[in-house]
């Protein structure tokens, strides 16, 4: 009995002996002074900054992201280019190879008189054929002119239809016919020594073969001669002239 506490008593001196020295062991990891600094752990190297456009590859390294191509560089707008310079503003005239006027309507559409036989005849001949111009024709035969007519080339009649005649008083045109200067003066200035084409209209001066001038103006459809005198109908082709009738008798200047 006296073996066995002698026993316990080494146990328990031996508990107190190795139970310091475990705590000891322990001590600096579970019990450090917090004053203690800290060992420092490895450095880590700084990452790079990245410039604008890089993307970081994995492990640090960075590579240049593919550069975006610039944008394509917006080419300056494209310019208006100014609108056509608008030319001077010409008068309207109508078609050179078609008659026109309001007139052309009483010229016998087929046959003896129409516009088709007229251009296939001498001029003075032509016009013998429609009944609006016997009055005229009448003239001109008694100024022995119809022959001079016939045979130029490349004239203009300007022809005065009856009712034009009808204008002048009883007075003035038996002034006309009564007198054989009176009479080959009106006639021949009636007559443009060159062709009249209607581009030259809108505003011409013609000499004719009286001596003197007369003149043309208007526009689109609408044309006078001299101011006074409408023309009816327009750009009549006779084998060797072109005919205008009118609604007034010229009078020479």
């Amino acid at each position: 009995m006296k073996s066995s506490r002698i026993r316990r008593t080494v146990v328990s001196a031996a508990a107190v002996v190795a139970l310091p020295v475990s705590l000891g062991v322990m001590a600096p990891q579970a019990f450090a002074d917090p004053g203690t600094p800290t060992p420092p752990s490895a450095p880590v190297a700084p990452s790079t900054p990245t410039s604008p456009g890089e993307s970081t590859s994995p492990g640090g390294s960075t590579s240049p992201s593919a550069s975006a191509s610039p944008s394509e560089s917006t080419s300056p707008s494209t310019s208006t280019s100014p609108s056509p310079s608008t030319s001077p503003s010409r008068t309207a005239v109508p078609n050179p190879a078609v008659p026109f006027g309001p007139g052309c309507s009483s010229i016998p559409k087929t046959g003896t008189g129409s516009l088709a036989q007229m251009a296939t005849e001498k001029v003075a001949t032509a016009i013998s054929h429609n009944p609006d111009f016997t009055t005229f024709l009448s003239l001109v035969k008694k100024a022995g002119l119809t022959d001079r007519l016939n045979t130029a080339k490349d004239i203009t009649l300007f022809v005065p239809t009856n009712e034009a005649f009808k204008k002048l008083s009883t007075a003035q045109l038996d002034q006309i016919k009564n007198n054989e200067a009176q009479l080959r003066k009106v006639v021949k200035y009636h007559v443009a020594e060159e062709k009249v084409a209607t581009d030259l209209l809108p505003n011409g001066v013609f000499s004719t073969w009286e001596g003197t001038t007369l003149s043309t103006s208007g526009s689109d459809r609408t044309f006078k001669v001299n101011d006074t005198a409408k023309i009816l109908c327009g750009n009549i082709k006779t084998e060797n002239a072109t005919v205008y009738t009118i609604d007034t008798v010229l009078t020479p200047k």
